[in-house]
């Protein structure tokens, strides 16, 4: 969910406050340079990183339901796969962004509007390399339980599913063996009875 709110701060942040014009001038510019591309890539990776947040999302909540082992190993490799992908689009706006900044001429901005939402959209580019990146390394401890799951399908076919625990639980855990035949013999084992 951190991933979420750091995609909405880096857009809202250059959409509300990202875009100012000089006092002679009406036509507003990118904060970032004057740079159309600079503002333009920020909108769009956090929009979209966005989305995708929400898709996968929902592809969580739906995958205990998948059955198959395979269709869970396809799901966790895309999972990996677009993880890794934004990590990297966040790496490369976080560079673009501070570049950006950087280059900016205190005369293009003198008031200096919009300068903490700027920086906040680069420190939010910055922090989502993480998540996201720490989003892949989930995705590949994942990918690594339904790999021990697939393999030992393969060696115990008859035995219930590891990763469907409810399933686990109603085969197996339900099963008690008897007590031994002798357990209550009094006979046997010298208990007494005590009258009171």
């Amino acid at each position: 969910m951190v991933y979420q709110v750091f995609s909405i701060v880096v857009f809202g942040s250059i959409v509300n406050e990202g875009y100012v014009n000089r006092l002679d001038e009406t036509q507003e510019h990118c904060i970032f340079n004057r740079n159309r591309n600079a503002c333009n890539y920020g909108i769009t990776v956090g929009v979209l990183a966005f989305l995708s947040c929400l898709l996968y999302l929902a592809l969580d909540a739906y995958f205990p339901q998948i059955s198959s082992v395979k269709d869970r190993k396809k799901a966790v490799l895309s999972d990996i796969g677009v993880s890794a992908f934004w990590a990297f689009l966040w790496f490369v706006g976080f560079c673009f962004l501070t570049n950006q900044w950087q280059a900016s001429k205190e005369e293009d901005n003198p008031m200096n509007e919009g300068g903490d939402a700027a920086r906040a959209a680069i420190t939010f580019s910055f922090f989502s390399i993480f998540t996201w990146g720490f989003l892949t390394f989930l995705a590949f401890r994942r990918l690594r339980d339904i790999t021990f799951q697939e393999e030992y399908n393969t060696l115990f076919p008859n035995s219930p599913s590891l990763l469907n625990e409810e399933d686990a639980t109603d085969a197996v855990g339900t099963y008690q063996q008897p007590p031994p035949a002798d357990a209550f013999d009094t006979e046997t084992q010298g208990y007494q009875t005590q009258n009171y």
